[in-house]
């Protein structure tokens, strides 16, 4: 473990942004290994926060918001009270199977049932670990781009990473995902498939699926948006869908919003809107380095909006809604797992008050041809250590699913990935 200098040497000043004075301390500085990260004419990190324009996937009745239900019933020549059946049998029953909607008049249901609800999400691939307890599921878009999501079972609840990108925009330099650039933004429509998919697996069994007393089959309790893609860079869309992951069924999956966590990289104008929405998800920031000198190069969007600005927002979440803030910190071994940044950290979020952050240091999940790896054990520890002794709550993170890289930063799904399903 790296010799850290005694504190009285080390700087008192906001801004700090290089190591203390000492002896031992190794720091590995980001760079791409096994691919060329993207870079803008002035060579800096390509940041993309527009979608590439693609086709746009099929219509869906989850895009439409329950008020523009009457206008879709009109265009399509049914009475309104026939759309929130067919909502109730795809949000409740996770089917979109007109032999099951037998509450529909089966003259014209299958045309009814084609148009409101066009398949999405096609299965390539599903990979489980964890003793059957993690499944990793690769799904096709209906332009041939690809994106996963995670299952997994913990003790109570059980929670579903998903994307809500094709790829992402925001090239870090860590992250499999990263590396793949942005393909395209998802629809919410598209963002919530993935969730009934889940709980229709859920149902049939996988994941140990089981049934409650009354016979009700257990769901997805949890929602991350940790999966790929930068949520707050699909805002509105994104927001649609956690509106209606939160809206009582027929209207939408019946979900507690304080169980949907919205992860960003920073982006902070996106953090203060989030914040003004009244809707009580939680709020992670991914920082994974506390000065600026590090973070440009490990998180490129910390070039448009710095640490001090980016932990101001969040904190700004919390006073607006009440709700502590998650700090997601990869620990990537010699790079960001000294002890200074550990006090550096807790300096900066305690300068913000008390009681209002939780730390959650992640182990880094290795990416193919990255020599990066996760902290010493004893490392890790100690970051926590500093972390606890300063007054910040923090739980290192359970990493599942990375022996099918499932795990936090590994998603990257890929045409070999399809080639090889097809080959199964």
């Amino acid at each position: 473990m790296p010799t850290d200098a005694p504190e009285s040497t080390m700087p008192a000043d906001r801004g700090r942004s290089t190591p203390p004075r000492s002896t031992g301390i190794r720091q590995v500085r980001p760079k791409t290994e096994g691919w060329k990260q993207a870079k803008d004419a002035d060579g800096r990190p390509l940041l993309q926060f527009a979608s590439p324009k693609r086709g746009k996937p099929p219509a869906h009745l989850a895009d439409l918001a329950p008020e523009e239900w009457k206008a879709k019933a009109d265009e399509l020549g049914v009475p309104a009270f026939r759309l929130k059946q067919v909502a109730r049998h795809w949000f409740t029953r996770w089917t979109s199977d007109p032999a099951e909607m037998t509450d529909l008049p089966a003259e014209g249901r299958e045309e009814l049932v084609a148009g409101l609800l066009p398949p999405l999400l096609t299965e390539v691939k599903r990979l489980e670990t964890d003793r059957g307890d993690t499944i990793k599921f690769l799904w096709k878009l209906h332009d041939g781009a690809l994106v996963e999501s995670v299952l997994m079972r913990y003790p109570g609840r059980i929670t579903l990473c998903v994307s809500s990108q094709a790829g992402c925009g925001m090239n870090c330099p860590f992250c499999a995902t990263g590396q793949a650039g942005l393909t395209r933004n998802m629809s919410a429509a598209e963002i919530l498939a993935q969730v009934v998919e889940a709980n229709r697996v859920i149902a049939s069994g996988a994941l140990h699926g089981k049934r409650a007393d009354d016979g009700t089959p257990e769901r997805v309790s949890n929602i991350v948006f940790m999966g790929m893609g930068e949520p707050l860079a699909n805002y509105a869309r994104l927001m649609r869908a956690v509106r209606t992951m939160a809206a009582p069924a027929p209207n939408g999956l019946g979900m507690s919003a304080r169980n949907i966590t919205v992860s960003t990289v920073g982006l902070v104008p996106a953090i203060r809107k989030l914040a003004d929405e009244h809707v009580p998800v939680t709020f992670a920031l991914s920082l994974h380095a506390p000065d600026d000198g590090l973070r440009d190069e490990l998180i490129p969007v910390n070039s448009r909006w710095k640490v001090d600005e980016a932990l101001d927002a969040a904190r700004e979440y919390f006073e607006k809604t009440g709700r502590r803030v998650s700090i997601e910190y990869a620990l990537i071994k010699d790079m960001n797992d000294h002890g200074w940044r550990a006090d550096l950290l807790a300096e900066k979020l305690n300068e913000r008050g008390r009681g209002w952050v939780h730390v959650n240091p992640i182990p880094l999940n290795p990416t193919p041809g990255s020599i990066w790896t996760a902290s010493e054990v004893d490392v890790q520890h100690e970051f926590v250590r500093r972390l606890s002794d300063a007054g910040i709550p923090t739980t290192i993170r359970d990493t599942r699913g990375k022996e099918i890289d499932g795990a936090c930063g590994q998603l990257v799904a890929t045409e070999d990935d399809e080639a090889a399903a097809a080959r199964a």
